[in-house]
């Protein structure tokens, strides 16, 4: 439970570079969300799969395993279909915006993240607010 007595949405992190890992984990503590995080695809797969989060922040370049995969793979499993997926890319372009949507994405974000906008977009994916 967050201060305001609600109870905390839990939000997993799938990113391999740890300073991004970081910086997302401190913006969304900060938001009053618990934060799991997992630095490859495959820790990310079990994480999702055994906590079943409410929201995955999915970066789709990803060593192995890509971030389109993982999303294929959460997204064709009964008890993980329902979990939302943001991507958070460095991928701009509209068509790589329709192909990371296409895999199942629930939403897409571009790098460098906003601080300001994240929050709002993560908000409104969670129906809060």
């Amino acid at each position: 439970m967050n201060k305001r007595g609600m109870v905390m949405k839990t939000i997993l992190i799938i990113e391999d570079n740890a300073d991004n890992r970081t910086l997302l984990k401190d913006l969304l503590e900060i938001k009053g969300y618990q934060v799991l995080e997992a630095g490859d695809s495959e820790a990310g797969l079990r994480i999702a799969r055994e906590q079943k989060p409410d929201l995955v922040l999915m970066d789709i370049q990803m060593p192995g395993v890509t971030g389109l995969t993982v999303i294929r793979e959460l997204k064709s499993e009964q008890k993980t279909k329902e979990i939302k997926i943001l991507a958070v890319t460095s991928f701009a372009m509209s068509e790589d915006k329709e192909r990371i949507l296409g895999a199942g994405c629930d939403g897409y974000v571009t790098k460098p993240i906003s601080t300001r906008e994240l929050p709002a977009l993560i908000g409104e994916m969670l129906g809060e607010g």
